[in-house]
C-alpha cells in the first residue's frame, strides 16, 4: 500500500492527495474510498459528511489499498487511516 497526504476534501466520499497516484497507466489526484457512499452536497447531511471527513483526514496521511477501478477520474480503492478502513468511520453510509 502507498501512503499519501490528503490536501483537499471534495465531499463526504471524495478527496485529493498530494503528488497524485498512478494505476494501470493512468494518473490523477482524486480518490473515492470503497465501502461507503456519503450523501451528496448540497443536502445538509452531505455537508455534515464532508465536515466529518475533513476533520478526520485533511492534512493527514492515508494508505491506498487494493484498487477497484477508476471512475470519473477518481481512483476507487480501499483507503486506510490509522490502520482502519476509512469506511469503518462511516458505518451509517456503508454500502
Amino acid at each position: 500500500m502507498e501512503t499519501f497526504t490528503v490536501t483537499e476534501i471534495i465531499d463526504g466520499d471524495t478527496f485529493v492527495v498530494r503528488n497524485g497516484w498512478e494505476w494501470n497507466g493512468k494518473t490523477g489526484d482524486r480518490v473515492r474510498p470503497t465501502g461507503y457512499n456519503a450523501p451528496e452536497i448540497p443536502s445538509s447531511s452531505g455537508y455534515t459528511a464532508k465536515q466529518k471527513l475533513s476533520r478526520l483526514i485533511l492534512n493527514h496521511q492515508v494508505q491506498l489499498g487494493p484498487v477497484a477501478t477508476i471512475d470519473r477520474g477518481r481512483l476507487v480503492c480501499d483507503v486506510f487511516f490509522n490502520g482502519r478502513n476509512l469506511a469503518d468511520y462511516f458505518p451509517s453510509y456503508s454500502t
